[in-house]
């Protein structure tokens, strides 16, 4: 089992660069001096993450308004991603993280329980970098259904 190190706020966010869902590398270092919402999720197209996926559309304009942008990070490869994205009208960057290297570094892969069995997996979690690149707020274990809302209240958003 890995060793988890959960990031805390005002830790420096790790750096990472990887392929979206239409191909394009992405890394975090494209949004230097922005905030940016990193959230991760086990997997594309199950209930769950549709649910949390289409919160973060629905309101993504009110971030963009507020200065953040989005990016979900999950296991899953970019076609699948693509695939996603299309099915649901999402217009963020859906990174593929397949070696879940990123979400090890960002706390955010390690030992989970399903219905009494204990494996490694992906936990949902959210992290906040802020302008200068630090952790500005992160959660783990998170709920798929009402996290975008609880997020809002957190960062004091309207």
């Amino acid at each position: 089992m890995t060793d988890q190190h959960r990031l805390a706020p005002g830790d420096t966010a790790p750096a990472f660069t990887l392929e979206d869902q239409n191909g394009n590398t992405v890394s975090l270092s494209d949004f230097a001096g922005q905030q940016v919402i990193v959230y991760f999720y086990p997997a594309a197209a199950t209930p769950g993450c549709t649910t949390q996926a289409c919160d973060f559309r629905d309101n993504l304009e009110s971030f963009t308004a507020e200065g953040f942008s989005v990016l979900g990070v999950s296991p899953d490869g970019p076609a699948k991603l693509r695939s996603f994205a299309e099915k649901e009208g999402l217009t963020f960057p859906l990174l593929s993280d397949e070696d879940h290297a990123v979400a090890e570094a960002y706390g955010a892969w390690g030992e989970k329980k399903n219905y009494g069995r204990t494996y490694e997996g992906l936990i949902r979690s959210t992290v906040v970098v802020g302008p200068d690149g630090t952790v500005q707020l992160a959660q783990y274990n998170v709920r798929a259904t009402g996290h975008v809302a609880k997020l809002r209240r957190d960062l004091a958003l309207a």
